[in-house]
């Protein structure tokens, strides 16, 4: 996975993934966190609109606030 010019990282390589609770209604979060310092999370409904990006240490600390 490479950045772009500006900082912007190339999502095409991401695999994404939906939560096991999700029932598999195409309705959920999708997280990708298989990205080189990045967690990545997008709607399912719009998988072309704008991601969310979180470092791994903020994401495993929202993780663990949620257990």
């Amino acid at each position: 996975m490479k950045h772009a010019r500006h900082g912007t990282p190339d999502l095409s390589g991401a695999r994404w993934r939906s939560s096991t609770y999700s029932g598999g209604n195409n309705e959920c979060v999708e997280v990708a966190d298989d990205v080189p310092h990045i967690v990545l999370v997008r709607d399912s409904k719009r998988p072309i609109a704008p991601v969310l990006e979180f470092g791994h240490h903020a994401w495993s600390a929202f993780l663990n606030l949620l257990r």
